[in-house]
């Protein structure tokens, strides 16, 4: 384990909940796209998971989790939801509605619970993969486990 100052929200949310996980740090390697950061780590990109929040027509908020070398389908998303449609946030607004910047949001540890959907295809994984709360962070954790700590759904999202 690193020093305690090293760890971020989402690792001290697990130990809290007693959940066992492994912390992946890439942070000097300049890697930025999801795709990038799976294959530095050498994991399997679908695995690998990427957060992305959105806002839906009726101006609320929603979070999508899906493999880093996928693509949202906004139809799907928005049909998982029961939104007529959804749009992704801007940039600029993640860190003010989530306490995170791009490139570095866990669906963990965010400052408001919002409704998320994990893509159907997470179900066959034995671990999962996901951004630690830091850009250079992720976290690895046995997928049933992240139940104890993340309401969601799992749908099929991607296209």
């Amino acid at each position: 384990m690193k020093k305690n100052s090293d760890k971020t929200n989402v690792m001290r949310l697990l130990e809290q909940k007693k959940i066992r996980y492994i912390s992946h740090d890439y942070t000097n390697t300049g890697v930025i796209s999801g795709v990038e950061v799976a294959a530095v780590l050498h994991q399997n990109p679908d695995q690998v998971f990427k957060t992305l929040v959105t806002v839906g027509a009726s101006n609320t908020n929603y979070v999508f989790l899906l493999p880093v070398q996928k693509e949202l389908d906004l139809k799907k998303a928005a049909k998982a939801v029961s939104e007529k449609s959804i749009r992704m946030v801007r940039s600029q607004d993640l860190l003010t509605l989530t306490g995170y910047v791009h490139g570095g949001c866990s669906p963990l540890g965010m400052k408001k619970t919002f409704k998320t959907i994990i893509d159907l295809s997470a179900a066959e994984l034995d671990t999962i993969l996901f951004s630690g709360g830091r850009i250079g962070r992720q976290i690895e954790l046995p997928f049933s486990e992240l139940k104890k700590v993340l309401n969601f759904e799992l749908k099929e999202i991607t296209v």
